[in-house]
């Protein structure tokens, strides 16, 4: 793999600096190159080129708005040229540090206007802007691909595209009927969420929660996205399940964009999506939460 790096970068220096990161998908380590450092991510699953190629895709759109700090990513390699399966996702390496907030305000600022980015190209004429929900390429939330095909409404993409996949793999998975049943009368229920409100397709990183931002010295920044142009809303469906943003960031949000009327419902339908994406990566621990949310949805 190193050999094919440095092919890549055109790097005669390649050494690792013992600085790792990752989680329970990819693993990652920062190299030494000729021209600085740079961050390779790892997965070893057969579909782990897309996975990446979903992800670099997603952080050139969210990096095209100019609006929130992501790293620079650079290359997708195949590993199986190094006889190997799966692929590395070269990026630029940041000096990120975790667990602080203190540029939370002007993150949530950012976050806003990147999520009105697209309408601003859509007033504007721009044949840039997406009018319709979806995405380019197939991205990922964890290790689950996402079907991003498009469609017109809102309302279909979110059930049918979304919520509708997960309930299948759970079914399928853990054999379990309940979550059928539930989702089968929420669905009918679905449209009344959105009374009174109209969607803009905004560009979203798609998986935000806490453990994917980070802080440099003078900004805030994102990175692990599964984007797709969806309801700006569906972003804080992952930061209501695990918190970790503060107060400070929500005042800077809705300064740009404040929020309307039914937020907090929808806010839990969002994090529907979520739980039963737990569901599906971790096993039946996230069974009795998503059963939770399914009834107090139904009984809104």
């Amino acid at each position: 793999m190193e050999a094919r790096i440095k092919a890549v970068l055109g790097t005669k220096v390649l050494k690792p600096t013992g600085q790792y990161g990752g989680g329970c998908i990819c693993q990652g380590e920062v190299y030494q190159t000729d021209n600085g450092k740079v961050f390779v991510k790892t997965n070893y699953s057969p579909n782990a080129r897309a996975m990446f190629e979903g992800e670099m895709a997603s952080l050139e759109a969210i990096r095209s708005t100019h609006t929130v700090r992501t790293p620079l990513p650079l290359h997708v390699i195949s590993l199986e040229e190094t006889g190997k399966q799966g692929a590395a996702l070269v990026m630029e390496a940041l000096e990120m540090t975790g667990g602080k907030q203190c540029h939370a305000k002007e993150l949530g600022i950012k976050l806003a206007r990147m999520h009105d980015h697209n309408r601003i190209l859509i007033e504007s004429g721009d044949a840039r802007a997406q009018r319709r929900f979806g995405f380019a390429i197939t991205t990922f939330c964890g290790a689950i691909p996402l079907d991003n095909s498009w469609k017109d409404d809102w309302i279909s993409f979110y059930t049918q595209n979304r919520i509708e996949l997960q309930v299948k793999m759970v079914e399928t998975k853990y054999g379990d009927r309940q979550v059928r049943e539930l989702w089968t009368q929420l669905e009918k229920k679905v449209p009344k969420f959105f009374q009174g409100i109209q969607i803009v397709p905004a560009l979203l990183h798609g998986d935000l929660w806490f453990g994917n931002k980070a802080e440099l010295a003078n900004e805030s920044v994102i990175f692990d996205p599964g984007s797709f142009f969806g309801h700006a809303e569906f972003e804080f469906g992952i930061m209501q399940m695990f918190g970790g943003f503060s107060r400070e960031f929500y005042e800077g949000y809705y300064s740009v964009r404040p929020k309307e009327n039914g937020f907090e419902r929808r806010c839990n339908l969002y994090e529907l999506f979520h739980q039963l994406n737990h569901w599906n990566h971790f096993g039946s621990g996230y069974k009795g939460s998503t059963i939770g949310l399914l009834k107090r949805l139904l009984a809104e």
